[in-house]
């Protein structure tokens, strides 16, 4: 039987550490929703959200899509290893990656092998785009980063050209398509593609309620305006609530084991677990972990539209996440009991994974094997020249800001995720506190795929990191532009950041008093982790600045006598409570 009491708390230990107005989330066991609980608001001054709360789910949509598309193979009106362009004819006139690589197939997308640049938060911002303008775009061509069926990169993009897909066999919206082929036979009758949908009573159900979309502004929770549904809708429109979203994740769970009777759902059984078998290899689900501190790398894969994880104690999980302006969201299933976790969260990109991940373990309750693996680099062919133009541009930019310069530079979302105001101003912060600044002449530029970058800017008082991602237009433009500030000197961020440090170097096994912990937090379990990452990199100093606001979150590098670590804070400000604390190679 699960322990309901401590899933509930193991919620509101996340939820008070502030990340979001709001959070709902529910626990499925045998088809069924066997406990929901939700904390916080639906929308500032509001109630508290429910089961059947509707809150955006972002890219969990991308498992309806690819349910679609496996739904319309079996029923014989497309093959996966289908020529897009068959499709979409817009798609025609691209030319070759390379002389030698594939045309992009069905399968290419929904495995996102494409070779499209990932697209967040560029992607999220086209969520309304007209039909029309989206196919203009495509005529355009786009930018690679590689050739289709090399490797796996995320992308938003392939879905939506997915979307257009499931019109062309269908001659249905794609909204419609998913409404009459999977969500009506289901009955999930508070899930859709608008918000206005759901702002009335429904049978049976009572007022479902819509969540309001949130950002953390300078001034605090700020609205964030629903997006309609446009071209961009299949990798991330639906809107829909944990009661719902059980009937989603059961029939994931009861794909398994395989040989069993096929059953009513609008999608084969089959089908369903062939979504949920690994197709691609993402990377590795956990970092290097320092050396005894008992992780370990687990490989991490894509099926179609789900992400596919190998766990260390569980085994197989499933799972997708939700990041989108104004919400965050998680569902999340160990097939081998059937056992799931859904969770919603009205913030910007909202972290509701770990919050998943957590309620899932305490449900299954199941130990095992730990699988062992060493950590794979997949190659890359290096920085577009367009990126390493964009990096000089930003540069010049950080140093002198023009907004017409930052206009065109940028994709319109930037100023959408923050105004221009407010990124001048906190580039004044990082002035301030660092001094005149340039790029550090002493680290090179990394570039973790051809349209990313990341480089460090250099003061007299300090180094920060600013990292920048450009989209798959062509020609393409920067997408998202982040600058770590760092705290002020005084600070109570500066404070505990060097308290903490000051812990580190002092070799006490206890977590201290004098720095106090969010209810929820595990100082034993946070000790042990940290004190294992100070014995690995020995004394150490605070270093640059990797990320963070510079008032209530800080990541900061951690120089030590045999290696670097990564520590990361989060506080409340007033209060000086440590919400979070974690460190990494």
């Amino acid at each position: 039987m699960v322990d309901f009491a401590h899933a509930d708390a193991l919620a509101a230990g996340y939820h008070q550490r502030g990340g979001q107005p709001g959070l709902a989330y529910g626990i499925v066991a045998g088809g069924e929703l066997v406990h929901a609980g939700g904390l916080g608001v639906r929308y500032l001054a509001g109630p508290p959200p429910d089961a059947d709360t509707v809150f955006r789910i972002a890219s969990m949509t991308k498992s309806f899509t690819a349910a679609a598309i496996l739904a319309l193979r079996d029923d014989g009106m497309l093959k996966l290893d289908d020529l897009a362009e068959d499709y979409v004819p817009e798609l025609r006139g691209w030319p070759p990656v390379s002389p030698d690589s594939a045309r992009i197939s069905i399968r290419h997308l929904l495995t996102m092998t494409a070779g499209f640049p990932t697209d967040d938060p560029w992607g999220d911002r086209q969520q309304g785009l007209p039909l029309e303008e989206f196919a203009q775009f495509l005529v355009k061509g786009v930018s690679f980063n590689c050739a289709p069926g090399t490797r796996f990169e995320y992308s938003n993009l392939g879905y939506a050209i997915l979307g257009r897909a499931i019109t062309a066999v269908t001659g249905m919206t794609y909204p419609d398509y998913v409404r009459h082929r999977l969500l009506k036979p289901l009955g999930m009758m508070h899930t859709g593609y608008e918000a206005e949908e759901f702002e009335v009573s429904r049978p049976g159900a009572g007022p479902a309620g819509v969540a309001r979309g949130y950002r953390r502004a300078p001034g605090g929770w700020s609205d964030v305006a629903f997006d309609p549904a446009g071209a961009f809708a299949p990798m991330g429109g639906v809107f829909s609530c944990v009661r719902d979203l059980t009937r989603w994740v059961a029939g994931f769970a009861a794909a398994f084991p395989p040989g069993g009777d096929d059953d009513t759902h609008p999608v084969r059984r089959a089908s369903r677990r062939e979504m949920q078998l690994p197709q691609i290899l993402t990377g590795w689900a956990i970092a290097p972990s320092f050396p005894g501190d008992g992780a370990s790398s687990s490989p991490a894969s894509y099926g179609f539209g789900l992400f596919v994880d190998e766990h260390p104690a569980l085994g197989r999980i499933v799972s997708h996440s939700g990041g989108y302006p104004g919400f965050g969201s998680n569902m999340v299933w160990h097939p081998a009991t059937g056992t799931g976790v859904i969770a919603l969260g009205n913030s910007t990109y909202a972290a509701m994974a770990p919050l998943a991940a957590r309620l899932l373990e305490a449900a299954v309750r199941q130990d095992g094997p730990a699988a062992h693996g060493n950590s794979v680099a997949i190659a890359s062919p290096g920085p577009w020249p367009e990126t390493l133009a964009a990096r000089e541009e930003v540069s010049q930019l950080l140093r002198s800001w023009d907004d017409g310069a930052a206009q065109r530079l940028f994709s319109p979302n930037v100023a959408m995720d923050a105004p221009f105001e407010e990124r001048r101003r906190r580039i004044a912060l990082v002035r301030e506190r660092i001094g005149e600044f340039s790029d550090d002449p002493g680290r090179e530029p990394e570039f973790d795929t051809p349209a990313h970058c990341r480089w460090w800017l250099a003061g007299e008082r300090g180094t920060v990191q600013v990292q920048i991602q450009l989209n798959p237009e062509r020609p393409p433009r920067v997408q998202s532009l982040v600058l770590a500030v760092p705290p002020a000197a005084g600070s109570a961020l500066r404070a505990t950041l060097d308290a903490v440090v000051d812990w580190l170097n002092g070799g006490e096994s206890d977590w201290p008093g004098s720095i106090q912990l969010a209810n929820g937090v595990d100082a034993g379990l946070l000790a042990r982790r940290l004190r294992m990452a100070a014995v690995w990199a020995g004394r150490c100093r605070v270093g640059a600045f990797k990320a963070g606001d510079g008032t209530t979150s800080v990541a900061a590098e951690l120089p030590g006598e045999h290696a670097t670590i990564t520590l990361a804070l989060v506080i409340d400000p007033e209060t000086r409570i440590l919400r979070l604390a974690d460190v990494a190679p």
